[in-house]
């Protein structure tokens, strides 16, 4: 269960990150380090998140 846990917090943050970006790309003075960051870390989350449902 704690697994399955961890898999929604980390899927909600990635939704998170998902609309930060999509905010950010929106704007016409867009930062492409902070967006490039934020893509990072949504990679990152992803790659977490598939990895703890293949242990499931």
């Amino acid at each position: 269960m704690a697994i399955e846990a961890r898999i929604r917090e980390l899927d909600a943050r990635h939704h998170r990150l998902d609309d930060m970006i999509d905010e950010e790309v929106k704007h016409p003075s867009s930062d492409s380090l902070r967006l490039n960051s934020l893509k990072k870390e949504k990679l990152k989350l992803k790659d977490e998140i598939q990895a703890l449902k293949r242990k499931h």
